[in-house]
């Protein structure tokens, strides 16, 4: 018998199931699992009548409507729906009925949802009409779109940024492709300088740009190969117009990487330099003999000289390399620099503060000092007005007045790096926080990786996550969580040093990358562990947003490394589950990654695939331990077992806890109850089995559920077993948390017949003044009270304690673990007559037990 899902969330669910197909009635395999994802789904499923009143909801539904599961039995549907759309809204069975069938979600209604306390939240509607057991009706399958919604706008928000300066740029023809080299975008540069309308370019090849020849050469293709390898490539050539004519472009082309670091596309940048590509190759005919040391032939050309010298639109200069001694400048030096001749003519550079990092100078003179010569290499200059741009110099060493000089020729490239700068912000950078992306944070990582061994310096990763960060966004609103992730991206650098990085990863998820640690593994620790207790502290002060009083807390897990090269997907998993470890340990704290934790989390990743595995294969089965009392049969208490494949059977202790902390115990827990359920309904046909019980562990996760009670009274009527000969045994940790809602839901099933047994009673947080309270019916004494009473007086102290307590509530007693005659005898003196243990049988295989009847 397989475990089934959980399901409905009402005692109206099962009714509706049989219509859940138009036209048919569910099979058991169908009904299951349209119980598995009615139990699990993600998206709030409701099933309304033709009159549009709800006759069954889901877990989700009450998660994301924020009310109780029984609340939304016979409430309108249309009570989900703000006020202002209620209103406009046609009647239910004419809006709905004539739907033929359910349509992919996201092609559904988009509308507004309202929670139970009035805040609107956007929804994607998807309907289906369906035949239930009460007529025509419709199942609503609702997705809450808040968080896809928050993307959007800020996918929206990035796009505008990219748009923005995209079209403010005319000079350059900047525009997206998609990974085969499709042309996604188009700015007006575009058109300027090829010719192109966006309506004519969009969905062409960029390689339609390029001269027959370079195509038939396949340079396209190579281009963004390099580009695909290198992340950014430049390069010059000849490119073709729409007309045909042809231009000399300087061009980059930059790969696009998602957060995964897979390619999506690239981004093209290009810029004609005809102009410029001729007057180069006038000035590289003009210093052919330069080049070759005839300056004789240069002062033999003074006229022609002074003309490119004069007319040339780029910044041109001679000064001496000795001292800097500006010799001569042309009209567009002067232009570009805000410099009048005067001012210039006579001064040194340093005077003029034109170099605005001295080193600078000092690269181009060693690189002249070698080769006589250079071509494009980019620097830094400043402005009379204190303004720094960039410029692309081509220099060469001439001799003025016997002094060695340098003759530079210097263009004005401050445009197109500022549109680098945009595209790389874009592409490296969050847009929200100003702070790296995943990408660069990957980036700087790999670089880290490669060289902490060469170097032995340790490094450590802090992965910081903000506590309860989801409840301020749900009850604030995004704008103010995005205020939020703003300022701790601004506290968090100012905890670190400038030579250390953080990055946001997404979400409230923060990476610390902290570089040259101590070389001493606990020094480095120490180091990485002073950093994170100044960030818990920035991030715990209090925040205004908005005219909100904030706070909040983070917990932060540390890797340190260094001893080895390391992949980084290990690295950041490694801080990623000590951050975990954080959270389990209290939040707000901080926990240091350690390989036997890997280990550990390995190990239980795989024990809950087997156990995944072993629900859907129905491994699992029940034992059935004899209840006796006066020594005849009164009941069993049904135990869980794993019928492993290789392992034979498993017992519970094995599988249990670990069921517990990943919530699998809520499909064992639902599965045991059908099965003592339907065992019960079998029963009751017998005359010698008919008034047997069955007691079922009930875990803590089981009854707090919303929809356990639900559940359950389904259970039993699906299966049509007697709610008298079911004993639902809880542990006293059961009353820790939420004492009331669990009596509320205890006197809910015990109006319909179930009993209560408290198990293990005396060795948790036994109080008399909550167990008064209880509406329980019997107390089990625990076997390791049983165990010792013959020889311990102290245990026998406490079953006679518990027996008479018993009595005076006028609660029945059991006692388990009894294993000898001594034990029986003891408890039978003391008024216990019910017992369970090996003295009368251990637990069985269901035909074993009924062997027993």
């Amino acid at each position: 018998m397989n475990p089934p899902a959980q399901t409905a969330s009402n005692a109206h669910h099962d009714e509706e199931l049989s219509g859940a197909l138009p036209g048919h009635t569910l099979s058991a395999p169908s009904r299951h699992a349209f119980e598995n994802i009615f139990e699990i789904s993600p998206d709030a499923i409701l099933i309304t009548d033709a009159e549009g009143a709800i006759r069954s909801a889901n877990p989700r539904s009450a998660e994301m409507f924020g009310y109780a599961p029984e609340e939304f039995i016979l409430k309108p549907i249309d009570s989900l729906l703000p006020e202002r759309l209620r209103m406009r809204r046609p009647s239910h069975r004419k809006r709905y009925t004539p739907l033929p069938t359910a349509r992919e979600m996201g092609g559904g209604l988009c509308v507004f949802g309202i929670r139970k306390d009035g805040t609107e939240f956007p929804v994607d509607v998807l309907l289906k009409p369906i035949d239930t057991a009460s007529g025509p009706g419709v199942m609503s399958f609702v997705r809450d779109l808040t968080a896809q919604r928050a993307a959007q706008e800020t996918a929206r928000r990035t796009d505008q940024q990219f748009r923005s300066v995209v079209e403010s740029i005319s000079d350059y023809a900047i525009y997206l492709l998609d990974r085969e080299g499709y042309v996604r975008t188009w700015n007006p540069g575009g058109e300027r300088i090829k010719g192109y309308s966006e309506e004519e370019a969009l969905g062409l090849h960029f390689s339609r740009f390029f001269t027959q020849a370079d195509s038939e050469l396949g340079k396209p293709a190579k281009l963004l190969r390099q580009a695909a390898i290198h992340g950014r490539v430049g390069e010059e050539g000849w490119r073709v117009r729409k007309d045909g004519t042809q231009f000399w472009a300087d061009s980059t082309l930059t790969a696009i990487l998602d957060d995964s670091g897979e390619i999506t596309g690239f981004a093209k940048v290009t810029r004609d330099i005809t102009e410029r590509k001729r007057r180069e190759d006038s000035r590289a005919m003009l210093f052919s003999a330069e080049l070759e040391a005839n300056a004789e032939a240069l002062k033999a050309s003074e006229d022609r000289y002074r003309n490119v010298f004069h007319t040339s639109p780029e910044a041109v200069s001679v000064s001496r390399m000795n001292d800097g001694v500006i010799v001569d400048v042309n009209q567009a030096f002067l232009n570009v620099t805000g410099f009048s001749r005067e001012e210039v003519i006579g001064r040194t550079t340093t005077e003029l503060r034109l170099w605005p990092h001295v080193r600078d100078r000092l690269r181009l003179i060693d690189a002249l000092r070698r080769n006589a010569t250079c071509r494009d290499v980019e620097f830094q200059f400043r402005r009379k007005n204190e303004e720094v741009f960039w410029a692309r110099l081509s220099a060469t060493l001439i001799e003025t007045d016997g002094a060695a000089s340098i003759l530079a020729f210097a263009r004005d490239i401050s445009d197109a790096k500022l549109a680098e700068e945009k595209i790389w912000g874009l592409a490296f950078y969050d847009p929200l926080t100003g702070l790296a992306n995943r990408r660069l944070l990957f980036e700087r990582l790999t670089r880290c990786t490669s060289t902490t061994a060469r170097r032995h310096r340790k490094r450590a990763v802090l992965f910081v996550d903000l506590d309860d960060f989801k409840t301020l966004n749900d009850t604030l609103g995004h704008q103010v969580g995005d205020m939020m992730l703003q300022e701790v991206g601004r506290r968090l650098v100012n905890c670190i040093r400038e030579t250390d990085i953080v990055g946001r990863m997404g979400g409230d998820e923060f990476v610390v990358i902290l570089e040259d640690l101590s070389d001493v593994s606990e020094h480095a620790a120490s180091q990485a562990k002073g950093v994170a207790e100044k960030i818990l502290a920035a991030i715990a002060l209090p925040y205004l947003l908005d005219g909100h009083d904030c706070h909040s807390a983070s917990s932060i897990g540390i890797t340190v490394f260094g001893d080895h090269k390391k992949d980084i997907n290990e690295v950041v998993k490694q801080a990623d589950i000590a951050m975990y470890q954080a959270k389990e340990a209290g939040r707000n704290t901080v926990r240091f990654f350690a390989p036997e934790l890997q280990a550990t989390v390995n190990d239980r990743a795989t024990a809950e695939d087997e156990i995944r595995h072993a629900i859907q294969k129905g491994q699992f089965l029940l034992y059935y331990q004899p209840q006796v009392d006066s020594g005849k049969l009164i009941g069993a208490e049904a135990l869980l077992r794993w019928d492993h494949p290789a392992r034979g059977i498993v017992l519970p202790d094995e599988f249990i806890p670990l069921a517990e902390k990943t919530g699998l115990i809520l499909f064992l827990g639902n599965w045991v109850l059908e099965s003592a359920c339907s065992q019960i309904a079998a029963w009751a046909s017998k005359e010698e089995t008919s008034r047997l019980t069955i007691s079922v562990n009930i875990s803590v996760k089981q009854m707090r559920h919303p929809g356990f009670v639900e559940h359950l009274l389904s259970t039993l009527q699906r299966t049509g077993a007697d709610p008298k000969r079911l004993r639902l045994e809880l542990t006293e940790s059961m009353f820790v948390d939420n004492f009331e809602e669990i009596i509320a839901k205890m006197k809910r099933l015990k109006a319909h017949g179930l009993r209560f047994s408290v198990d293990d009673f005396g060795t948790g947080y036994s109080c008399l003044s909550y167990l008064k309270r209880l509406p329980i019916d019997e107390l089990k004494i625990e076997r390791s009270f049983v165990h010792d009473i013959v020889t311990d007086v102290n245990s026998g102290a406490i079953a006679e304690s518990l027996i008479l307590l018993s009595r005076a509530l006028g609660l029945s007693v059991i006692a388990e673990g009894v294993e000898t005659d001594a034990q029986r005898e003891h408890l039978a003196r003391l008024g216990c007559s019910s017992y369970q243990g090996w003295l009368f049988s251990q637990p069985l295989p269901i035909h074993q037990f009924q062997s027993l009847c």
